[in-house]
């Protein structure tokens, strides 16, 4: 499985360490990645995620993970976000 975040698509970067004396020596720079378990208030089911810590923030900031989800881009998320994302958009279409 790849270390990318589920809902931001967030992944590896590849770049250098650069020592005093100037070598360069390849490395990775990974993304703070964690196992998280996200509440969808209307659809009331909890849901886990490979999050990243910016992700969590964003989420928090967009009002919780429903608003997040509905205005996020859809070639970002992972299948398993992709389901909620449709599961809570005929949510709000059908008339209750």
């Amino acid at each position: 499985m790849t270390r990318r975040c589920e809902l931001t698509g967030k992944m590896a970067l590849s770049g250098n360490n650069v020592s005093h004396a100037k070598n360069k020596t390849k490395r990775r720079f990974l993304p703070n990645l964690g196992m998280v378990s996200l509440t969808s208030e209307k659809l009331e089911k909890t849901f886990k995620f490979r999050a990243s810590a910016a992700a969590l923030r964003t989420v928090d900031k967009k009002g919780g993970l429903d608003l997040f989800l509905l205005k996020a881009d859809e070639t970002k998320l992972s299948r398993s976000a992709l389901k909620v994302k449709k599961d809570l958009e005929s949510f709000q279409t059908t008339p209750q």
